[in-house]
């Protein structure tokens, strides 16, 4: 039976790069594929040798409740050791990240059993988890109580599930922006990872759609944190 798991990722920094070399450090404006099974690898306490076949056959999709702003930081390491060994060189980089996004992502299969795992291991996480960069911790939990959408379909539980920011949001458009992962979509993105310790990543071709922004938690009156 298929079924979804929602998970939600807020924080007041988030970085999700697909890019990045060097001294340049990128953010999509949405969380990628890698770095959501990087997040379910850091519950599950997998190393970064271990196999990734099961994540990676998850359908994900993101639902985008708060766009975010784009900002860069500035940053200067002293003293990096050099290819001979001697601690003479600074080095100098750009990180991007997002300020103040909300996610609400959404992962689809039809191994109940592994649903209920992943929920697990996000609830009691083996390692500290994180969005995107160790700097930046979730705000919230990511897992929510009723995230578990047993004979939902991705596209269904992502449209349906309440807004996650409130009335108190500068989200005032009443349509949302959601990516799903399919074969038709127009959009590349190359963040399907192998095993990390590879370092290597496969395109994923991802439908990229407005729908109709829901009734937010407040005004249902749960809360979901």
């Amino acid at each position: 039976m298929t079924g979804t798991l929602l998970i939600r990722l807020e924080a007041p920094m988030q970085a999700w790069g697909v890019q990045s070399k060097f001294s340049m450090r990128d953010t999509c404006r949405e969380p990628t594929k890698s770095g959501v099974i990087g997040l379910l690898c850091c519950a599950l306490g997998r190393q970064r040798s271990e196999n990734l076949e099961d994540l990676v056959d998850l359908r994900m999709g993101v639902r985008v409740d708060r766009e975010g702003m784009l900002m860069k930081d500035f940053q200067t390491a002293r003293n990096i050791m050099n290819a001979k060994g001697s601690p003479d060189t600074n080095v100098i980089s750009d990180r991007y990240f997002l300020a103040d996004a909300v996610f609400l992502v959404g992962l689809e299969g039809k191994n109940e059993e592994q649903l209920h795992t992943l929920l697990h291991a996000l609830q009691h996480p083996r390692w500290l988890l994180y969005l995107g960069r160790r700097a930046f911790p979730p705000s919230k939990p990511v897992w929510l109580p009723d995230g578990l959408r047993l004979g939902i379909d991705l596209q269904r539980a992502l449209a349906e599930y309440p807004f996650l920011c409130g009335e108190a949001t500068y989200q005032k458009s009443e349509q949302l922006r959601v990516l799903l992962e399919d074969p038709q979509g127009g959009v590349t993105q190359r963040d399907i990872p192998q095993p990390f310790s590879s370092r290597s990543f496969s395109p994923r071709s991802v439908l990229v759609l407005s729908i109709r922004k829901p009734a937010s938690v407040l005004e249902e009156g749960k809360d979901v944190s």
